[in-house]
């Protein structure tokens, strides 16, 4: 009878649910985006993602870098060169986490006040 490890079992199923966990291989990746390893190597060497190795030496893709991949994939099928692709991608990722940044500094930021009054005090003159 085999003994169950409850922390063991918390982290498989933790790793499961883990976007950035690097869980795709090279082969399995393409197969699921429907393109080639020779396409994950060039988005790579463009620095769109970077793929951590496992220990034999090859690359391993999370879901997060499989769905940036997706992106570019559309990008270049609809006739845009791998290099322009990658670039419009990344400027879209920064320019999703810029509004995420401004969404959650106005959420910190108080409402402003209906008397009229500013937060320093009455005005002079």
């Amino acid at each position: 009878m085999k003994t169950r490890c409850p922390l063991a079992e918390d982290r498989q199923h933790s790793r499961l649910d883990d976007d950035d966990y690097p869980a795709y291989t090279m082969g399995r990746a393409a197969d699921l985006l429907g393109t080639t390893a020779a396409f994950l190597r060039a988005i790579g060497e463009a620095g769109l993602i970077a793929p951590p190795r496992s220990e034999g030496g090859h690359r391993r893709y999370s879901r997060h870098q499989l769905r940036i991949a997706a992106r570019a994939r559309e990008l270049v099928d609809q006739g845009t060169p791998i290099e322009a692709a990658c670039r419009i991608v990344a400027l879209e990722d920064q320019l999703e986490e810029a509004r995420r940044t401004n969404d959650e500094l106005r959420h910190d930021i108080p409402a402003p006040r209906r008397d009229g009054d500013c937060a320093a005090g009455p005005r002079m003159g």
